[in-house]
């Protein structure tokens, strides 16, 4: 008998599909849509169609939604894409980096509302990204202004227990890995336990200079969230499975090996007009690559007026 014994695997990937990609569906619809398919979680993008944190009532609507993920099984990160849930007329803004205090406190205020959410949800984290650099504005000011306007979430998020996971985004002042450490390092290096990485696949593709299974394995110690969809280089398209260039069994190999054990959800936030069928065909083919003995794919989704022909 061998002194060594066998190395467990590595864990099993969890799969989850965004609510931003779900918008034309009421989110109890969503919900029960991604079970039914055999997700085992869901992004959650507060909005005003999906449990909009805006409105009243919010601490008993949380509750429900609570109890559905739980009825459903469903584990749930919380999103805070919303383009135009603080202000209707500019695209996510104001940001953490908006020129006027008035703007960065309604981007922070939003982001604790999230950790509250997040802790009564029972998620494993809350997802936020640091904005495009405004006009007139030097770089190290606004990354002052960043690190100024996350010390109040990140209070927010060590009181309730839920980490922030920061996204690189193209095109924002938070961009790469390597700004990603940049925060970490003018935050005084918080911990992974409290300030993580959302790693969305796609962005590696799009302008890392590593290839997506490298970031992969270099976000591992923080990573806390993972978005996951195909796209090209130099280009910032959220795209469906085959339609780009990623080669997804090694970022696969590579995310299973980490021993992760957030969700990793597709994320197509200009497909919700074919939101059911991408669901379904999204989560085949993670599992063809995960699982390809396992079992079949779910039936195809259609949806329909109730006495009406599914158009």
């Amino acid at each position: 008998m061998s002194d060594h014994p066998t190395p467990l695997p590595p864990p099993a990937l969890r799969f989850g599909y965004g609510t931003n990609g779900l918008t034309d569906l009421r989110l109890d619809d969503a919900l029960g849509l991604l079970a039914d398919l055999g997700y085992h979680g869901v992004g959650l993008t507060l909005d005003h169609m999906h449990l909009d944190p805006l409105a009243p009532g919010l601490a008993a609507r949380t509750g429900k939604v609570a109890a559905r993920l739980a009825e459903l099984g469903l584990g749930v990160t919380v999103e805070t894409g919303a383009r135009y849930v603080l202000d209707p007329r500019r695209k996510h803004g104001p940001s953490l980096l908006d020129p006027e205090p008035e703007g960065r406190a309604a981007r922070a205020g939003l982001l604790t509302t999230a950790v509250r959410v997040a802790a009564d949800l029972g998620a494993h984290a809350v997802h936020c990204f640091s904005g495009t650099l405004p006009a007139d504005t030097t770089a190290e000011t606004a990354w002052r202004r960043l690190g100024d306007s996350l010390a109040p979430v990140l209070t927010a998020a060590d009181t309730a227990g839920v980490p922030l996971a920061v996204e690189p985004e193209p095109g924002h002042l938070l961009a790469t890995l390597a700004d990603f450490h940049h925060l970490r390092s003018l935050l005084g290096d918080p911990g992974p336990g409290l300030l993580g990485l959302t790693l969305d696949i796609g962005h590696c593709q799009c302008l890392e200079p590593e290839s997506p299974a490298d970031c992969v394995r270099a976000a591992a110690p923080w990573l806390r969230h993972v978005q996951i969809e195909d796209m090209r280089r130099g280009v910032h398209e959220h795209l469906p499975f085959g339609d780009g260039e990623i080669d997804f069994p090694p970022v696969l190999d590579a995310l299973a090996a980490t021993g992760y054990r957030g969700l990793t959800v597709v994320e197509l936030p200009r497909h919700s007009h074919a939101g059911p069928q991408l669901a379904r065909t999204s989560l085949a083919f993670l599992r063809t690559l995960t699982d390809p003995s396992g079992p079949a794919p779910a039936p195809a989704v259609t949806t329909s007026v109730k006495g009406a022909p599914a158009p």
